[in-house]
């Protein structure tokens, strides 16, 4: 959401990451969301949860106002086992690391 407490809490930000899912509810509040770091002028990006879930509206919200897609997880049953049993992602699939990474250097460029 985008309410006073959200506006407060980002204010100063160097950089938000928004994280989305596919879903028009997830759609609805990306873009009120984005509507409001632009209005305070704080640089964003977004992740995109459950990925495969859904249609493409985010991913072409995203292209349309020119929002950089930082991260995409795929909606994968494993995946939603190993959160249940509070095993974060990059213990469970160690493949994420490197994309964390990645998505480390990624704002890291954002924000300069």
């Amino acid at each position: 959401g985008t309410s006073c407490p959200v506006i407060e809490a980002v204010r100063g930000s160097d950089f938000c990451v928004l994280v989305t899912e596919p879903t028009p509810f997830g759609l609805n509040d990306l873009a009120l969301a984005v509507e409001m770091l632009r209005t305070l002028k704080i640089p964003f990006g977004v992740i995109i949860n459950r990925s495969e879930l859904g249609d493409n509206k985010v991913d072409e919200f995203c292209r349309q106002e020119k929002v950089p897609i930082l991260m995409q997880i795929p909606f994968k049953k494993e995946i939603a086992v190993a959160y249940s049993k509070g095993i974060p992602l990059i213990e469970g699939f160690p493949e994420y690391r490197e994309k964390f990474k990645t998505l480390y250097y990624k704002i890291k460029e954002l924000v300069k």
